[in-house]
């Protein structure tokens, strides 16, 4: 390895969890647990390895003007923007929007119904559909955020 690899990158993304009481809220972290090492006979790139396990892919488009009200997640999911902009909005009132190539980690399952709002509110933003990736892990889901590093 040498100077011009540069720095050890780290990669934003927003997690959408459920605290002990049952309510959803979304925190700012980072993907940080980066190894610079090469792939095959591939140069050294920078990769962050997360655990083994199943999973399946659905990809999602939403028409222009879609709303789905208060819900949980399927599983806990990997939500990646392909394309248009979208919004989450958790239990306690925190709402954020994304655009394409931004993600985020959907892990509210376990919400406890409180004032007609369990889990998750989300919708799309403007004049062309939003189309998403899913990436659904088949593991349960942990009440602490940015657990995934």
């Amino acid at each position: 390895m040498t100077d011009t690899t540069g720095p050890r990158p780290e990669i934003l993304y927003w997690h959408l969890w459920t605290d002990d009481d049952g309510v959803s809220h979304q925190t700012r972290c980072s993907l940080s647990e980066f190894e610079l090492k090469g792939v095959g006979n591939a140069a050294p790139q920078w990769n962050n390895r997360q655990e083994r396990s199943e999973a399946t892919v659905v990809y999602t488009v939403q028409p222009v003007g879609w709303i789905g009200d208060w819900h949980e997640n399927p599983a806990p999911q990997w939500i990646v923007v392909l394309s248009g902009r979208w919004w989450i909005e958790a239990m306690d009132g925190s709402r954020i929007e994304q655009g394409p190539g931004e993600f985020s980690l959907g892990e509210d399952q376990g919400c406890v119904p409180n004032d007609g709002r369990k889990g998750h509110r989300s919708g799309t933003i403007g004049d062309v559909p939003a189309m998403l990736m899913t990436v659904q892990l088949h593991v349960p889901p942990v009440r602490r955020p940015c657990h995934l590093k």
